[in-house]
C-alpha cells in the first residue's frame, strides 16, 4: 500500500464540512449598478437622516453599510456618527469600494473604512458593530439566510439593523415586506418597525440582531415561499 494511498484515504483530522444553510426559494436579483437612486432625489427626500432617525444613530457609533456600493449612504453616515463613530463600508465587489475609498478621501472623511465581504459573509469583526443597513441590495443578496446569520455576532448588543426596499417582486429589485419579515425571522432577527419612508423611497424595516442563545443553527433555518 502506498503513501498516497494512505494519505487520500485517511480522515482528515479536525476536519469538518461547512454548515449547510438554506437557499432562498425565491429569485435573485443580479447586481446593476453600484448605486440606486439619483444624489439628488435621494437628498430632497433626505434619505439619510430618515435612516438615522429610524435607527437612532448618535455620534460614537458604528454603523456597517452592507451593499455600500459607491458609498452614497456611507459617506454622508460618516457625518453622523462624528465625532468618534465610524462607517464601515461592505461589499463584494472590489471596484465599487475603491471609488468609495477615492470619494471619502476627498471629502477628507477618516472614519469610513471599507471591507471586501463574500457571497454569504460580511466579513465583520464580532461586537464591532452597533446599527447595520441594506440600502436597495437585499433582493440581491445570493445566500440571505447563510449572510444574515454570519451578520448577527458583528452587533453589539442592543444592535439593529434597517433595511430599505421597494415592495414589488425581487426579479424587480425590491422585496415584498411580508417575506423580507419571514427571512429575518427565520434566522432569529425580531422585527421592531416597518413603515414607508417619505419621499418615494420605499419602506425601512428595522429588526434586533439575534443573539447567540435566539440564533438558530444553519441546519434549522426553513426558507420562507415567497
Amino acid at each position: 500500500m502506498n503513501l498516497l494511498f494512505l494519505i487520500l484515504a485517511s480522515p482528515l483530522v479536525g476536519w469538518a464540512a461547512p454548515p449547510a444553510f438554506p437557499l432562498p426559494r425565491r429569485p435573485v436579483a443580479g447586481i446593476v449598478s453600484p448605486i440606486w437612486g439619483d444624489d439628488g432625489f435621494r437628498d430632497a427626500a433626505r434619505e439619510v437622516d430618515q435612516i438615522a432617525g429610524r435607527l437612532k444613530l448618535r455620534p460614537g457609533q458604528t454603523v456597517a453599510d452592507i451593499g455600500a456600493g459607491s458609498g452614497y449612504d456611507s459617506l454622508r453616515l460618516a457625518k453622523v456618527v462624528a465625532p468618534g463613530g465610524s462607517v464601515i463600508a461592505e461589499d463584494v465587489t472590489p471596484a465599487y469600494l475603491e471609488t468609495l475609498k477615492t470619494s471619502a478621501a476627498a471629502r477628507h472623511l477618516g472614519n469610513i473604512h471599507t471591507v471586501l465581504g463574500a457571497v454569504g459573509d460580511p466579513k465583520l469583526a464580532p461586537r464591532s458593530i452597533d446599527a447595520a443597513i441594506m440600502v436597495h441590495m437585499y433582493h440581491e443578496i445570493q445566500r440571505p439566510y447563510e449572510l444574515l446569520y454570519n451578520l448577527a455576532p458583528a452587533f453589539r448588543p442592543g444592535g439593529r439593523l434597517g433595511i430599505e426596499e421597494l415592495d414589488r417582486p425581487t426579479e424587480q429589485h425590491g422585496t415584498p415586506p411580508a417575506l423580507l419579515t419571514c427571512e429575518l425571522r427565520a434566522v432569529g432577527y425580531r422585527q421592531l418597525s416597518l413603515a414607508p419612508l417619505r419621499g418615494g423611497l420605499g419602506y425601512f424595516a428595522v429588526f434586533a440582531a439575534p443573539g447567540a442563545e435566539t440564533r438558530p443553527s444553519p441546519e434549522h433555518i426553513q426558507a420562507c415561499r415567497r
